[in-house]
């Protein structure tokens, strides 16, 4: 497995680790994917799966990074605080490595939402402060809200098929020294990349380099620097199929047959700002996740 640095750390994390958004697939693939190299899983209390994370750990703790989200609704300082302690009882664990929110609250001012991070990190109860689903601009000041630590990461949805990140937030990421960690990799499953591949270029890539399709296309993601996965693998044999997504990498002609010949989508700026509008319609109205 090979790792790459979180943010501004000196952590290494596996460019491939393991997603738990709608699993279902109990403690066995999880410790198939850490005995295999996929040290970093990710879940969120919204998930409803921080229990089976904590299950799934339990004697491997000092092996693992544990990344959990706090949802929206929680984001004022009290409420994020509290948020955190109820996730450290179900992870079962003392302290999480790396707490992220989830999505931007717009009703909560961040100022507020990263006093409580910069406590928890000062309790020791998380290690590092990451965000989700933040554009440039909501990454820009979040991070200068933050007195004493630096934003680690950005959860956000990238794959062959979901391009979006790469119209500008990508690049700032990069330049800043903050990580992209991606999630629905595969999509919301492999033949939704399949779907949008016409002339099999895919199939015909991970059959001669001896690879598997979502191997393949795993590993096309992790070849952006600073870019980790976490595709979900509900049975131990997934499991270690993504973590063979790792070790070596796809020639640069290859990839270009995969960005051109793959449809996929990326919004522009007007869709974007419209998307974000929208969610701040619903939580004004109450709505927040």
């Amino acid at each position: 497995m090979e790792f790459k640095r979180l943010g501004s750390s000196s952590v290494r994390l596996p460019e491939i680790g393991l997603g738990t958004w709608k699993y279902a697939g109990g403690v066995a693939p999880l410790r198939a994917g850490i005995e295999h190299g996929a040290c970093l899983i990710d879940t969120a209390e919204g998930y409803g799966t921080e229990e089976i994370v904590g299950h799934a750990v339990q004697g491997l703790r000092d092996r693992v990074f544990l990344a959990t989200k706090a949802s929206a609704r929680n984001f004022r300082r009290r409420d994020l605080i509290a948020a955190a302690e109820r996730s450290l009882r179900r992870l079962n664990t003392d302290y999480i490595d790396l707490y992220q929110l989830h999505w931007p609250n717009y009703r909560v001012p961040v100022e507020d939402s990263m006093a409580g991070m910069e406590e928890l990190v000062d309790s020791g109860k998380i290690r590092f402060i990451g965000v989700s689903n933040f554009s440039v601009r909501e990454l820009k000041r979040a991070q200068a809200a933050l007195r004493r630590n630096k934003i680690m990461s950005n959860q956000v949805s990238y794959s062959l098929i979901e391009r979006t990140i790469e119209g500008g937030l990508l690049e700032y990421c990069q330049q800043s020294e903050v990580t992209i960690i991606a999630y629905s990799p595969l999509g919301m499953d492999l033949a939704q990349i399949t779907a949008s591949d016409p002339e099999g270029v895919l199939s015909r890539i991970a059959t001669a380099r001896g690879k598997t399709e979502a191997q393949v296309a795993l590993n096309w993601i992790t070849a952006n620097v600073n870019v980790v996965a976490i595709p979900k693998a509900s049975t131990v044999a997934h499991a270690i199929e993504d973590c063979g997504a790792s070790g070596w990498r796809l020639s640069q002609a290859d990839s270009d047959v995969l960005e051109t010949k793959i449809r996929y989508k990326r919004r522009g700026f007007v869709e974007s700002a419209a998307r974000r509008w929208a969610r701040h319609a619903f939580q004004l109205l109450g709505r927040s996740l």
